[in-house]
């Protein structure tokens, strides 16, 4: 049995045909936006379990254009992303194809799968707050509607309002609320923000432990990435990580899913990895690894990602989420929330 890895950076002019030749029915061929050393320990445990072999190759961006321009030719049977809008971008490009699946729909919950069973989450992060242990007090933020207070001004820090993490929040608020209100509540964040929008969500983190701001958002799994580095545990232990809800509902979250590819040439196989994949234990082990949630019923996370306190996640399907992604992009950009 054979087992590739591909940094499609350095090998992306040969990717499809180093796949194609050794593609089989006893193979499972994945394109991941994950990164290898996430995934690899439960492609081992698949294979190990069921006699079929997985090759994987690993992407840093261009998937929908990799797929488009390989078509039928294509020798991927899965793919395997995070964010719903990376999710929602294959399907909306007519790249997957349903699976209807007994195993799938017991293991994942209706508001982490496609409703018409396009693409499955297997894991969730929650989108909070980094508040600074010295400068913020317990309760001084307790929604995301509180981040446009005035008492905030000049305290927030925020990656781009055009990354996909922020533009998916932006788009749950639209959901909840509508385009005026999310326009004025956009306005009021802006005002608050300690600098221009920059950097990545450990990037937050240190601008508060460094006083540049009191408070920050960001995806819940940094905080476990942050305590595994030795240059920036300081960082993450200067913060209290807060649970904000939208008012009447819970906290955001994002997934990371996967998807059957239109065309793909192993697709029995690749439905058995589905399923494997979002088994209970599977997404326990997953979670652990990148510092997630997993989604089945009756799974726990990890017990330091349990260390930061629960929350109850926002009820709104994430395709829902997903489709209100354009109408946020335009009204960020018409505040000029990056300015």
């Amino acid at each position: 049995m054979k087992r590739t890895i591909i940094a499609a950076t350095t090998l992306a002019a040969t990717l499809p045909s180093i796949l194609a030749t050794t593609a089989s029915a006893d193979e499972v061929n994945v394109y991941s936006y994950r990164q290898p050393e996430l995934i690899q320990p439960l492609m081992d445990a698949f294979t190990a379990e069921t006699g079929h072999s997985v090759n994987v190759a690993f992407l840093q961006k261009g998937m929908i254009e990799r797929l488009q321009a390989e078509g039928k030719r294509s020798p991927a049977d899965l793919i395997l992303t995070t964010d719903i809008s990376r999710l929602a971008g294959v399907v909306d490009a007519g790249l997957t194809q349903p699976v209807q699946s007994d195993a799938l729909e017991a293991n994942i919950p209706s508001q982490y799968r496609d409703t018409d069973d396009q693409w499955f989450g297997l894991t969730s992060r929650a989108r909070i707050v980094y508040a600074s242990k010295d400068r913020v007090n317990e309760g001084d933020v307790t929604t995301y509607e509180d981040l446009a207070d005035p008492k905030w001004k000049g305290r927030i820090c925020t990656r781009s309002g055009t990354h996909a993490y922020t533009l998916a929040m932006v788009a749950a608020y639209l959901k909840h609320h509508g385009a005026e209100a999310t326009t004025t509540w956009l306005e009021g964040v802006k005002a608050n923000l300690a600098r221009k929008p920059q950097g990545n969500d450990r990037a937050q983190v240190k601008a508060i432990w460094a006083g540049e701001c009191d408070i920050a958002i960001g995806n819940t799994y940094y905080m476990g990435k942050m305590l595994s580095d030795d240059e920036q545990k300081a960082w993450a232990n200067s913060v209290n990580v807060v649970f904000p809800t939208f008012e009447n509902s819970g906290t955001h979250v994002n997934v990371s899913g996967m998807a059957l590819t239109k065309y793909a040439p192993n697709k029995d196989a690749a439905i058995a990895l589905m399923e494997f994949l979002a088994s209970p234990k599977a997404q326990e082990i997953y979670a652990a690894t990148n510092f997630e949630y997993p989604i089945a019923p009756g799974t726990q996370a990890d017990p330091l990602v349990q260390s930061w306190g629960s929350f109850v996640a926002d009820d709104l399907n994430l395709m829902e989420v997903a489709a209100e992604r354009p109408a946020a992009l335009k009204l960020i950009e018409e505040i000029d929330f990056d300015g």
